[in-house]
């Protein structure tokens, strides 16, 4: 059985490429996520309104709640939710893009992480990773078994 902390990792390193890509692509993207099922598979997932400036709290309220539907009913592992976020970095005092990834795991493991980028002359320019606690928004606290 793997940990949590693997687990996220695993979908972490399925979404990072995916939202560069539209960085680089688009220069900007709409919340997305992925899922790790209770049968070790994954599946990226994405909301969409129909409308080309969809704001994005809406979107990422959406995916929010189609995976906290997977939770309750003991289909889902663990969560990872993409979105465009402004942040401020450890150490510096103004607010920069990120990428920020919520990782949420059925056993009570929640972490926010930030990767800082800059997109210049078409190209995309990842910065330093940052964590942040997250809130366990998914599972709610609640260890499944």
């Amino acid at each position: 059985m793997s940990e949590p902390k693997d687990e996220c990792e695993m979908l972490l390193n399925a979404v990072l490429p995916l939202a560069e890509k539209f960085l680089a692509e688009h220069g900007e993207f709409f919340p997305f996520g992925a899922a790790l099922g209770t049968d070790g598979k994954q599946a990226i997932t994405m909301a969409h309104d129909g409308s080309d400036r969809a704001p994005s709290q809406p979107l990422i309220e959406l995916l929010r709640d189609g995976y906290r539907q997977g939770a309750r009913s003991g289909r889902l592992v663990a969560t990872a939710l993409a979105y465009d976020a402004l942040v401020i970095p450890p150490g510096q005092s103004t607010r920069t893009d990120a990428i920020a990834v919520e990782l949420d795991h059925r056993w009570e493991y929640s972490t926010v992480v930030f990767v800082p980028y800059v997109i210049k002359s078409g190209q995309v320019r990842i910065g330093t990773a940052f964590v942040r606690a997250g809130e366990n928004a998914i599972f709610g606290g609640q260890v499944a078994h």
